[in-house]
């Protein structure tokens, strides 16, 4: 995941353009945080969704195919 400074540095970017605004390039880092941080939580969500197995009450697999086709491809 991102580090803890940078995701302070993304809340205090963003209490501060709630009260007093943001310069230019105080936006342009809150947008690159914000991309960075959406991108890290997606990769670490893909990986977990990578790691799921889905059983009905009877216990059989009933993963979707889409899903184990992704496993397999990685």
């Amino acid at each position: 995941m991102l580090s803890q400074e940078k995701i302070d540095r993304i809340n205090e970017l963003a209490k501060r353009s709630k009260t007093t605004g943001l310069t230019n390039d105080e936006k342009e880092e809150q947008q690159t945080l914000r991309k960075e941080y959406l991108s890290k939580f997606r990769s670490s969500f893909k990986s977990q969704l990578q790691s799921v197995k889905v059983m009905d009450p009877n216990g059989d697999d009933v993963t979707p195919n889409k899903l184990v086709q992704m496993k397999k491809r990685n």
